[in-house]
């Protein structure tokens, strides 16, 4: 799994690593005609010290030392022409030029695992550029460079521990780096973590302090041994071929943006075809057959075509769930250190790709439920002990996809959902408890604004608003919220989302003479009845369905639209087992792909409909939020509801 990790990091460095370089060639164009004037572009000069510091941040990320070091060089003297310390001159615009070429040989080595080039050049000119005309206090503070940087051995190892106290007398990181440099040259710096997550510096350096001086350091908390293992030696420099490779990636970044207007487009182009098919329906029966067919199959044709590019537009905007789940070890390491717990972290179907906005949006969702399971799921090492359970509580996070629904499941494996508890601080809040409290009864109070079970917030757990955010955020990206919860075994939240938002297959259907849309992904089943099946159950109806009763939901009552008598009624079955709910229509007209226009603003917003589209002939048909209409059902609290938990 590290390296798989590492080939996916490398991956983006050198990605990002391309991106820069882009904004640095494009910058430098700009820089090279204000030679000459007092002081350059200031927003210029900006973007290229960002760029080259971000470069430097990520090359030492992956232990890159040359395109640290070389971007480092670049980066300073880019902090004294912004500080005004040095006049932008030719010799450092062909300096940066220079070095940017280096650069972008040295990662495309990096990358084929080709030899290093020679920066030792390149470093030395920067360096005597701002030597030059800062004077000797910036050449003193930039510290003696060898002739060859990448040949330099490291000879000393210097281990920096940071203390409160230190830090009073105002020994710190910079300090000690500037007494390093004092004694020679610092070739590697990084930060290490210890036991209980205490914070160290280690430096290698190519020189050596003298005996006195590695004493009076150790008062100063820093510890210098000899070092173990030399730098590699210099490499002969890399030919253009390196650079070639590097701009000929396989990754092209485009603004978000632009695919939501790509998608645009192509809703567009769906909707106009639809027009299309309703425009050639009537012409047919008044043209000759051979006429007809060549249109016929031409209008297929299209729709083949418009549907793959529909479908090759998605894919492009799919990212790996992964990106979710690789932030969450690093969140539980912190919370399981902090409540004492030992939490082991699985994680499964990371490659399972979702819409890029999906992923942004669930960020915090995800993190929210991850926090939950730390301080209200998972229990201390001694509890799990005295409940027969090993001392580390696992948390899952698994992500599948099937069809055009996303699932991702939070699990683990601690004490369950108290459901007493849960009963009994809703009722102390005021929230409506229904008479049967299963799985989908309990997610709805612990949903509720405002309900908590905890008396006080702590860095896990908040004030009672978390849950009900999570819903919401997964009710507006069309998805559905679900809950599985046992005593002593465990919790598990699953979250059903859409691949995609734009455009998607739903099934219509009438309703007196209304028309709507049933994203075809949130229904299980449709089923025909008999008006003579339905039975009335006190406040609800029901009728069999596989030896169970399933409370139905008569669309025309939830909307108030006068309802066409029918011998034989349509049920779209919604959600699962004890939770499935009949949404009962007049008649289902068919199936049709749409695209969808979410109602977003507040003042118009309904529960029960996600939105509205239009189906070709000028018409606007809403499309149902079926998972909104079935929590309906189950709030209501009703006999139907009962009689299907039974």
């Amino acid at each position: 799994m590290a390296e798989e990790f590492l080939d996916r990091f490398l991956s983006e460095y050198y990605a990002e690593g391309e991106e820069h370089l882009a904004v640095i060639r494009r910058a430098l164009l700009t820089l090279d005609d204000a030679v000459g004037q007092p002081r350059p572009d200031a927003a210029v000069t900006e973007e290229l010290f960002r760029s080259f510091h971000s470069i430097k941040g990520i090359a030492a990320m992956v232990e890159h030392r040359e395109a640290e070091l070389l971007a480092h060089e670049m980066e300073s003297y880019l902090r004294a022409l912004r500080d005004g310390q040095v006049r932008l001159s030719t010799p450092g615009v062909e300096g940066l030029i220079a070095g940017t070429q280096l650069l972008e040989q040295s990662v495309a080595a990096h990358r084929t695992s080709a030899p290093q080039p020679d920066i030792a050049s390149a470093v030395s000119t920067l360096h005597a550029l701002v030597a030059d005309d800062a004077g000797a206090t910036a050449a003193g503070d930039a510290g003696p460079v060898p002739e060859n940087p990448a040949a330099a051995v490291a000879s000393w190892r210097c281990v920096f521990t940071p203390s409160p106290e230190l830090l009073g007398r105002g020994v710190n990181v910079d300090v000690v780096r500037s007494r390093l440099r004092d004694c020679g040259q610092i070739l590697r710096a990084r930060p290490l973590i210890g036991e209980g997550g205490a914070i160290t510096f280690e430096f290698l350096v190519s020189g050596e302090p003298d005996v006195a001086t590695r004493e009076a350091w150790l008062a100063d908390g820093m510890a210098c041994t000899a070092a173990d293992a030399a730098e590699p030696s210099p490499a002969p420099a890399v030919t253009e071929r390196a650079t070639a490779i590097l701009s000929a990636g396989h990754y092209v970044r485009v603004d978000l943006t632009k695919l939501d207007d790509l998608m645009r487009m192509i809703g567009d182009l769906v909707i106009l075809r639809a027009r299309l098919v309703d425009a050639l329906a009537p012409v047919e029966a008044h043209v000759p057959a051979h006429v007809w067919r060549p249109l016929q199959e031409t209008n297929a044709g299209i729709e083949r075509q418009l549907r793959d590019l529909r479908e090759g537009v998605m894919r492009v905007r799919l990212v790996p769930v992964g990106e979710i789940f690789r932030r969450m070890p690093f969140v539980v390491r912190d919370l399981a250190r902090d409540s004492g717990r030992r939490v082991r972290v699985e994680m499964t179907g990371q490659e399972t790709h979702i819409d890029k906005f999906l992923v942004e949006q669930m960020m915090d969702p995800v993190l929210h439920l991850v926090r939950n399971s730390i301080a209200h799921g998972l229990e201390t090492a001694d509890e799990r002990i005295a409940a027969g359970k090993r001392p580390e509580g696992t948390l899952l996070l698994a992500a599948s996809a099937a069809g055009e629904i996303a699932t991702i499941e939070i699990g683990d494996d601690g004490r369950g959902i108290d459901a007493e508890r849960v009963v009994a601080r809703a009722g102390a809040a005021g929230v409506p408890v229904p008479a049967v409290v299963d799985d989908a009864a309990l997610l709805e109070l612990i949903c509720s604004p405002g309900f908590s079970t905890r008396e006080e917030s702590d860095r896990a757990s908040g004030r009672g608003f978390g849950m009900a955010v999570v819903r919401r955020t997964v009710q507006e990206l069309g998805g559905s919220l679900r809950l599985w919860t046992e005593a002593g075994r465990g919790t598990r939240f699953t979250i059903d989302l859409p691949l995609t938002l734009a455009i998607t297959d739903a099934l219509l259907a009438r309703v007196g003479h209304q028309m709507f849309a049933v994203p075809q992904a949130s229904v299980r089943e449709v089923i025909e009845l008999e008006e003579s099946a339905v039975q009335r159950l006190e406040d609800g109806e029901v009728a069999p369905y596989r030896g169970l009763a399933l409370p139905l939901v008569r669309l025309s009552q939830r909307l108030g639209i006068a309802s066409v008598p029918e011998r034989r009624l349509h049920a779209f079955v919604l959600g699962q087992g004890a939770a499935a709910v009949g949404l009962v229509v007049d008649r289902i007209v068919g199936q049709r792909e749409i695209v969808v226009r979410s109602a977003v603003d507040p003042l118009i917003r309904v529960e029960g409909i996600a939105g509205a589209t239009d189906l070709g002939d000028g018409r606007v048909v809403l499309i149902l939020d079926a998972a909104a209409i079935a929590r309906g059902v189950r709030r209501q609290g009703g006999a139907a509801a009962r009689a299907a938990t039974a």
